[in-house]
């Protein structure tokens, strides 16, 4: 058990083996690899915003109608109190692992490592997809159809493409930062043209579909009804997440106490703008029975409905799925990474995960075997089906639900002693993260509901009598339940630690303590009463 004194920080928890003052100086991750813009633009780049709209805008119009744009304007809301959570929870503790160490502080240790278990999951189940998805229409972008098309082709460039972007995670910080600035240009460029040309052809009335000139109240979340609202926020918490790889990053950002935190927040912000603008641009265009009609077919969206409007110049939409889906690739890689870095190291997981590269300072091993548990999910799951693909992805929402809302649970938690000192602290600090973890929790409840039912899954098949994407969740839960009772019985260390309350240093801005590896410390002076105060 951490002891009182210079091994504990007032949360009771150790610090980290890199700390140590005798541990070598590449001991740690790079500190000031990159600052706030790449982080922002990594934040942006892990949603994959092309990618995200090309699979939700049918989906949603079809149960929204017109006020698309509303129920997208509506599921930010959740995203952005979670984003004020992270962001709090940042500022006192910066550590890449996020939701795991955050969750561990404030809940306990048995709460903090499925919180980690699910963050690491969507990063398994996804990258694959993602990879697919970057090849599939990077294909069709050039004029490959036929290889497109070629199964064995498709999933071994695939395969390579996943090696690819994970070397580049190896090889530095800096070097994925630089190849995300590329792909987040290129990606919004293609976005803004298609967007600016279809709101021309609408107004001047050459739209080849059924055009509608759009409207403001289009942005009335509550215009097509509760049922659809409930739909469109559960496809809306896909399309939003992804941006906290930006706090992911925090011990490798400048100024990481507040400037990852605020990437994300910015994140969410800049995606509303985005996802509204070609939002209009794709309803207003093509109207809501083609988008309806191919709800269920992403290339249908934004291969077919890119050369009504671009014409011969439709790769340019092309290729912007392409290179949406490719940065997502890498970027997603990320949080998972860190996240099995951060566990390691805390001991919570095999130590050897926790091996930083000494010359590109990077969680190499932990990223190698994120990349090759991806790789294997992804072929595996295909030779099932490309339906069994499609339902690990639906899959996701449960487990990006549960680690969301634990985190806006944790903040109110952590900052408990603080939350009545102010009215900033009540509303921004406790109350919005509990609403949006409240929000969330019943996205949840009403995804397993909707999942149980078979019909309800893009296979349309029954796997033990329930939709095989509840299916895929629970395995996954029981599996995390599983490793994490072995390995608390292996090596029970990590569950000796101890939940606190956030240190009032901290808390009000007071200059803290530097630990060796650029972590902000206790007040040299801390609160007597939460530094030797055991919560239970």
């Amino acid at each position: 058990m951490a002891h009182q004194g210079e091994d504990a920080d007032p949360a009771g928890v150790p610090p980290h083996p890199a700390a140590d003052p005798a541990a070598p100086a590449d001991a740690g991750l790079k500190a000031g690899a990159i600052g706030f813009l790449d982080a922002l633009v990594i934040g942006l780049n892990s949603t994959s915003p092309a990618y995200s709209l090309a699979a939700v805008i049918g989906p949603i119009v079809a149960l929204a109608g017109i006020y698309a744009p509303g129920v997208m304007l509506a599921s930010f809301v959740p995203m952005l109190l979670i984003a004020a959570a992270f962001y709090y929870l940042n500022k006192v503790d910066q550590d890449c692992g996020t939701t795991f160490s955050w969750v561990t502080r404030a809940m306990g240790p048995w709460a903090g490592w499925l919180g980690g278990w699910a963050i690491a999951m969507t990063g398994v189940l996804v990258i694959g997809s993602l990879a697919d998805v970057a090849v599939h229409f990077g294909l069709l972008a050039v004029g490959l159809d036929g290889w497109a098309a070629n199964e064995v082709v498709r999933q071994g460039l695939t395969v390579v493409v996943i090696l690819v972007m994970t070397a580049v995670c190896v090889i530095g910080t800096e070097l994925s930062a630089h190849l995300q600035d590329v792909l987040i240009l290129a990606q919004v460029f293609f976005l803004l043209v298609f967007a600016v040309v279809a709101i021309y052809r609408i107004y001047a009335g050459t739209s080849t579909l059924d055009s509608i000139e759009p409207s403001v109240g289009w942005l009335n979340p509550f215009g097509a009804g509760g049922a659809a609202l409930t739909g469109g926020l559960l496809l809306g918490v896909f399309i939003y997440w992804g941006w906290e790889s930006a706090v992911n990053l925090t011990e490798e950002v400048e100024d990481s106490a507040t400037a990852p935190g605020k990437a994300g927040i910015w994140s969410t912000v800049v995606l509303l703008v985005t996802y509204l603008s070609v939002g209009f641009a794709v309803v207003g265009y093509s109207g809501t029975r083609f988008l309806a009609e191919n709800a269920g077919e992403e290339e249908a969206v934004f291969a077919v409905l890119a050369h009504e409007v671009m014409g011969g110049w439709d790769w340019v939409v092309l290729l912007a799925v392409c290179t949406s889906a490719l940065a997502s690739t890498q970027t997603t890689i990320i949080p998972a990474s860190r996240t099995a870095l951060s566990m390691a190291r805390r001991r919570a997981l095999p130590p050897h995960l926790a091996h930083i590269h000494p010359r590109f300072r990077t969680p190499d091993v932990s990223t190698w075997w994120v990349a090759a548990i991806a790789i294997g999910w992804y072929l595996v799951v295909n030779r099932i089906s490309e339906n069994a693909l499609l339902d690990s992805l639906t899959a996701l929402s449960l487990l990006i639900s549960f680690y969301y809302a634990l985190t806006g649970l944790a903040c109110a938690v952590y900052y408990r002693r603080h939350l009545l000192e102010s009215v900033h602290n009540f509303l921004l600090i406790g109350f919005g993260p509990v609403l949006g973890a409240g929000l969330l929790t019943w996205l949840l409840v009403e995804s397993i509901g909707d999942m149980s039912d078979p019909g309800n899954s893009a296979s349309g098949a029954s796997w033990f009598g329930l939709g095989p994407p509840l299916v895929i969740g629970i395995a996954i839960a029981v599996t995390g339940i599983l490793v994490m009772c072995f390995w608390r019985l292996r090596d029970g260390r990590f569950w000796l630690e101890r939940r606190g309350v956030a240190d009032p240093a901290l808390v009000h801005s007071k200059k803290s303590t530097p630990r060796p590896n650029g972590e902000p410390g206790p007040d040299p002076d801390p609160d007597p009463g939460i530094t030797s105060e055991r919560d239970s």
